[in-house]
């Protein structure tokens, strides 16, 4: 008997199980209604997503993750106020940054982050957007934090990941300051930090379709 408790099971070259989940918001921002179990398609193929339809079976997915440590390095922006956190193999590429606090994040000047660019405010928005905890921060010399407002859900971006808010999940390998407030699973099946979104779908254009 289910103790109510929402979770995700990783199927072995299969799809993402999920289990009493009560929010499940599409990409155009509508919510799916949610069944006690539900198997959420990860090998990019389904043709009913973001539910599987049994499509990894003849695509060959491999669930299998690379081995992704040496890639794990965090790099710290210290600013005079603020210090902030960021962690390319987190990254999803959404860029929530960019777009809320250009100033601050701007790929064009370099360094690419200037925490003494924008407000604090500016900052924290930045941190509560960014979907998969790939940037954190702290007031210089502290411990970098996670930041979100959402309650346990998961939220489909379009042409992106699943973004996944205070749930957890068992993964074979948790990168440097990754927190189970927030992260993002890949959806596309490319991903080489499975069960995590490592930004791939992005750099090579997948689409959902959808």
């Amino acid at each position: 008997m289910s103790d109510g408790k929402v979770t995700i099971e990783q199927r072995e070259n299969g799809p993402l199980v999920v289990k009493n989940l009560g929010n499940l918001q599409l990409a155009d921002g509508t919510e799916a209604e949610c069944k006690p179990v539900m198997a959420l398609c990860r090998c990019g193929g389904s043709s009913n997503k973001p539910f599987c339809d049994g499509s990894h079976k003849e695509n060959g997915f491999d669930s299998a993750a690379s081995d992704v440590a040496d890639k794990d390095k965090v790099r710290a922006y210290q600013g005079a106020e603020v210090t902030i956190y960021y962690s390319p193999l987190l990254c999803s590429h959404a860029g929530e940054c960019g777009r809320r606090a250009a100033s601050v994040f701007n790929t064009s000047q370099k360094p690419w982050i200037q925490p003494d660019n924008g407000t604090l405010e500016e900052i924290r928005e930045v941190m509560r957007a960014c979907p998969s905890g790939a940037l954190r921060y702290s007031e210089t010399g502290g411990e970098g934090e996670t930041l979100t407002d959402a309650a346990v859900s998961i939220t489909i971006e379009k042409d992106g990941p699943y973004r996944v808010c205070n749930i957890p999940v068992e993964a074979g390998y948790w990168a440097d300051g990754q927190s189970e407030k927030k992260y993002v699973l890949c959806r596309c099946g490319k991903s080489g930090n499975k069960p995590f979104c490592d930004g791939t779908h992005s750099d090579e254009g997948w689409t959902d379709g959808a």
